[in-house]
């Protein structure tokens, strides 16, 4: 079969130093998550994710859950929202393991699409004579 042309593909982020270069990015805290997001000034480049899941939230079935749940989200929920040329890390919480999927999805897709904190609005702008 292949895949809708229409969809967005979004790369993997696999080793450490990868995982440990998005962490100088912006961090976008959540009940569920933490979203960690670097923009490597590439932007005709895909989109990368990656997930870690801390030894501190259970075994290994269960943080294997956790990560099985949080890359579904992406797949299904928020690969179209994440923009060419960034980084994207989900650091799994506790909570993730027994919310509602449908809770984890809005509120991934929620923190992709969050302006960066740096990011003038247009209303200060507009001000600045």
């Amino acid at each position: 079969m292949n895949a809708p042309k229409n969809k967005h593909t979004v790369g993997r982020l696999k080793s450490r130093p990868q995982l440990l270069a998005v962490r100088a990015g912006e961090k976008r805290k959540g009940g569920l998550f933490l979203l960690e997001v670097l923009d490597r000034q590439q932007p005709d480049t895909e989109a990368r994710v990656g997930f870690t899941v801390t030894k501190k939230h259970g075994n290994a079935v269960e943080r294997n859950r956790m990560r099985r749940r949080l890359k579904e989200a992406v797949r299904l929920n928020a690969a179209f929202a994440m923009q060419p040329g960034h980084d994207y890390v989900v650091v799994a919480r506790r909570d993730v393991l027994n919310a509602p999927f449908a809770r984890i999805a809005a509120q991934l897709a929620e923190r992709i699409k969050a302006r960066p904190k740096n990011a003038g609005s247009s209303a200060t702008d507009s001000r600045k004579v």
